[in-house]
């Protein structure tokens, strides 16, 4: 019962504003601005995918670029599932390093329900609001995800390792960035 009731709220919130600001705050977060305000999401994971962004997650972004954060560094860090098989992506400052991903502008409506779908504010991942630059040099500030992660990195399951190889291909990220994710190992 408590499982269903939790699973509604989450719904809830990604489509009724009120219901958002109070989920947050009662998670010890807090959502900004009015609903139609649009901002910019870096996606360095799965929400690079298309099967994940827009079919799963159901997000319909006004807009779409390369881009990248500089500062962080990809890690997988992450209890996935099954346990000890899969290590989803996460990222972790690292001054030397830079991320590439995916920047959506969606609405702050979008990002409440994005929120709900990846248990945020909770356990697992929060926002992290930086400066982000897109493929032409152009910066904005977006927000992404961090979680605080293992010490030491596992892999991440072929499947999860298959949706950002080809959502990274999907929308033109650099070949380096390419080879990197090629280059990496996945669970057996």
């Amino acid at each position: 019962m408590i499982l269903k009731l939790r699973a509604w709220l989450r719904r809830m919130t990604g489509r009724s504003w009120m219901l958002s600001k109070l989920w947050y705050r009662l998670r010890g977060g807090r959502i900004e601005g009015r609903p139609g305000d649009q901002v910019w999401y870096f996606a360095f994971g799965a929400n690079m995918h298309d099967s994940a962004f827009r079919e799963r997650r159901q997000m319909r972004p006004r807009e779409w670029r390369p881009g990248r954060i500089l500062g962080y560094r990809l890690r997988f860090n992450l209890e996935g599932r099954p346990r000890g098989r899969a290590a989803p992506a996460n990222i972790a400052a690292d001054p030397r390093a830079e991320v590439w991903g995916v920047l959506y502008r969606i609405t702050r409506r979008d990002l409440a329900w994005l929120d709900a779908t990846e248990g945020v504010p909770g356990r697992r991942y929060r926002h992290l609001w930086t400066q982000a630059e897109d493929s032409a040099g152009e910066r904005v500030t977006a927000v992404t995800y961090i979680a605080e992660g293992k010490n030491e990195d596992s892999r991440p399951s072929l499947r999860y390792l298959t949706l950002l190889r080809e959502g990274a291909r999907a929308h033109g990220l650099p070949q380096h960035w390419l080879d990197m994710l090629d280059g990496t190992r996945h669970a057996d």
